[in-house]
């Protein structure tokens, strides 16, 4: 993550209000947009990263597919075409379906989160820099997960998958 990007800080309507560097965005706990996907099988398997241990946020947590902030030039949807490519290595043929959006709060990070949904069997190129491992988990799995209070989930995915409807495909 390079803390000198700039990213776009909005209100509480998720509405531009400034720009500033991620780190500071980050260290001031500054309302800002990102995106998560959701990647699933032909089986209904979610597929989920263990986030690099070199990551300043959550190193070494299970989280979405893909997921990351939106940089001050783009918008939700061309930033999770360019999160699924650089953490993934793949590139989808359009924009993946808008599942729904989360509003900025603690638990998000003061992140407004656009979740997204894709189907795709792989194979996957993981970044190594972004992923320590990838892995499919059934929906069974996560609701076990999920009740037994989440630990190795990162809050947003943990939300996330409260939110989900079951199954996906």
């Amino acid at each position: 993550m390079k803390e000198d990007e700039i990213l776009p800080v909005v209100d509480e309507n998720d509405q531009v209000i400034d720009f500033r560097p991620r780190g500071e965005v980050h260290r001031l706990g500054l309302r800002h947009r990102s995106v998560h996907l959701l990647v699933f099988n032909s089986k209904s398997e979610v597929l989920l990263q263990k986030r690099s241990r070199q990551k300043s946020v959550k190193p070494g947590f299970w989280d979405s597919s893909a997921a990351g902030d939106v940089d001050a030039e783009e918008d939700y949807d061309q930033c999770v075409l360019r999160e699924v490519t650089e953490e993934l290595g793949i590139q989808l043929p359009e924009i993946p379906h808008k599942a729904f959006k989360i509003p900025a709060s603690q638990t998000t990070g003061m992140e407004f989160c656009q979740v997204y949904t894709a189907i795709h069997q792989g194979p996957f190129q993981p970044n190594p820099e972004e992923i320590e491992q990838l892995r499919w988990f059934t929906p069974e799995q996560i609701k076990q997960w999920l009740a037994q209070g989440g630990e190795g989930l990162t809050n947003t995915a943990q939300f996330i998958f409260e939110q989900l409807p079951y199954p996906i495909i």
